[in-house]
């Protein structure tokens, strides 16, 4: 009698939100510590799409010295403690937002980095959508070509609890994603965020089921507070679990913000994923 082997969950560390008691260089070394091998990151250069080299080779030296992988990085996305989440589809951004690619081209090129995922930005009051829709596509187009280079991916998440954000649904992804697909630029994938997915009134398991093959990347936290898996509605184990029995194989980023603190959180986490059909991994 054959049997067919679930794929084993591949995790990796969100050092945005994990590990905030460190510095943020500090953060890979530790995530090394808990047993990680693979990181992501927000943009990790705070709020300029135009880091000095110095800031660039720090960063790049501080994954290298964890030993561990970047895997993931959020393209370029301004000033994100002031409210804004992406600049791409602002006509006078730009050429910021272009230069900032340029630097993470080099930390792919460096790191080995292959997926970026790209804020797309709000609505703007005066600002055409249409407009703003053909700014995004074309600097999109330019970031995939750019770290297509390399051999990166661009990734669009749907993003949650931002009422002028451009893209809340994964149809309104799927959608970006098909005009970039149509005109040519085919590494322009979807990134499953459970969690933001979740909290926008999306059903998350029926669009695993759904759109396994579309998934390129998954980020994952409990709702409703953004939390580790187990410290709310324990939405995370079921999607683990729905992802691995569709075949999904990709990697799977814990990106939560821990209710206590992250060492503690992993553990609270380890806890739960014993009650899963999936074993944790890690």
């Amino acid at each position: 009698m054959s049997t067919t082997t679930k794929p084993a969950p591949r995790w990796v560390a969100n050092l945005s939100l994990l590990f905030t008691e460190l510095p943020l260089l500090d953060r890979p070394a530790a995530a090394a510590a808990e047993g990680f091998d693979a990181i992501e990151y927000w943009w990790p250069f705070g709020t300029s799409g135009r880091p000095s080299s110095d800031e660039v080779d720090a960063f790049i030296a501080a994954v290298d010295d964890a030993g561990v992988s970047l895997v993931a990085m959020n393209l370029f996305a301004g000033d994100m403690p002031a409210g804004e989440r992406g600049v791409l589809s602002y006509p006078e951004r730009t050429q910021e937002f272009r230069d900032s690619v340029a630097v993470a081209v080099e930390v792919g090129r460096r790191l080995g980095t292959r997926m970026f995922n790209a804020p797309y930005g709000h609505r703007r009051e005066g600002l055409d959508p249409e407009v703003q829709n053909r700014v995004g596509d074309d600097n999109l187009a330019f970031a995939a070509t750019e770290l297509g280079a390399v051999g990166g991916v661009v990734l669009l998440e749907p993003v949650s609890r931002m009422p002028l954000y451009s893209m809340k649904s994964a149809a309104d992804a799927f959608a970006i994603r098909d005009r970039l697909h149509a005109r040519g630029i085919t590494n322009v994938e979807f990134l499953l965020d459970q969690y933001h997915l979740a909290m926008n009134g999306e059903d998350v398991l029926a669009l695993i089921a759904e759109h396994t093959g579309d998934i390129a990347h998954v980020q994952l936290a409990d709702i409703p507070n953004r939390g580790e898996p187990g410290s709310g509605e324990g939405a995370v184990g079921p999607a683990v679990e729905a992802l691995l029995a569709a075949g999904y194989d990709g990697l799977m980023a814990l990106e939560y913000i821990p209710t206590t603190n992250t060492a503690d959180s992993l553990a609270a986490w380890r806890r739960d994923a014993t009650t899963w059909s999936a074993p944790a991994g890690l």
